[in-house]
């Protein structure tokens, strides 16, 4: 390796780590190319979004799952692999914790990387037949109502067959990955992230049939609100987002991009499931 990226979670321990790891990976002659992670501000949010060079061999973060989450944004879509270190609330994205961080640098450098695929989703918004925007997400893509707002009524179709008007709070549309997060909170189910589908998420649905759905990964999901809302939202990863209205369409598909995440020697998914959810004992 020659080029290392680092994202640094705004925490006081994150950057003292992060000091201690760019002078070691600067002793062994790699370059460190580090940026602080800052919690993403307002609708579009304020930051740099360039991407990272692409002549980067890997991105490490040291920090949570939102800091894995603007580090996925900072990758783009190139094929640079990215390894999560946890200085975090829950980290359900992260390889390893703080404590075994100089274990995981030498793991990156001591064999040939193994990386799992972790699907992504593309999303496009419309307004007035014309594209205003396309992202890529790792987690999610919701449609929220603001505090005072009424039940969002999204008309919902796949593959341009009309599905239903979710009459609720909002809707995720979820990864596998994004399984366990705010598509959890919300009742929807846990899926392993080498499983090929995309999760539909109801948020308090006001008709109590509309349930989580999973639908291929193969599909396209195509969303738009029924009538005017004042202060609806959609967001994206929890990264970006900006108030839609009835002129707005989202397109979801999946993207040709998936996101390479490293996993070290003896990293069990199930293992990590079961300690952040706390079953059988474990604890987070």
């Amino acid at each position: 390796m020659k080029i290392i990226g680092l994202v640094v979670k705004d925490d006081a321990e994150a950057r003292a780590t992060a000091d201690t790891l760019s002078e070691w990976f600067g002793s062994r002659g790699i370059s460190v190319l580090r940026k602080e992670s800052i919690p993403p501000v307002g609708h579009p949010p304020a930051g740099d979004l360039i991407a990272v060079p692409p002549e980067t061999d890997c991105v490490v973060v040291l920090g949570g799952d939102g800091t894995l989450l603007s580090a996925a944004r900072w990758i783009g879509d190139q094929e640079i692999p990215i390894l999560g270190i946890k200085f975090g609330e829950v980290g359900f994205l992260s390889a390893t914790t703080g404590d075994q961080v100089v274990t995981a640098a030498e793991a990156l450098l001591g064999r040939p990387l193994k990386t799992e695929p972790r699907m992504r989703l593309e999303v496009k918004v419309i307004q007035n037949s014309e594209e205003i925007l396309r992202e890529t997400v790792l987690n999610d893509v919701v449609i929220n109502k603001g505090a005072l707002a009424r039940l969002a009524h999204i008309v919902t179709s796949v593959d341009d067959h009309y599905l239903t008007t979710y009459s609720a709070d909002g809707l995720i549309i979820a990864t596998p990955t994004g399984s366990t997060a705010y598509s959890l909170a919300a009742g929807g189910p846990v899926i392993h992230p080498a499983v090929a589908g995309i999760i539909l998420t109801p948020i308090c649905p006001f008709t109590l049939t509309n349930r989580p759905l999973i639908v291929p990964d193969s599909v396209c999901i195509e969303l738009r609100l029924d009538q005017r809302y004042e202060d609806t939202i959609l967001t994206m990863d929890g990264q970006s987002g900006f108030t839609i209205t009835e002129q707005t369409t989202i397109r979801v598909c999946k993207s040709d991009h998936p996101l390479q995440m490293i996993t070290l020697p003896g990293q069990q998914y199930y293992d990590v499931l079961k300690a952040k959810l706390s079953w059988s004992g474990g604890r987070i």
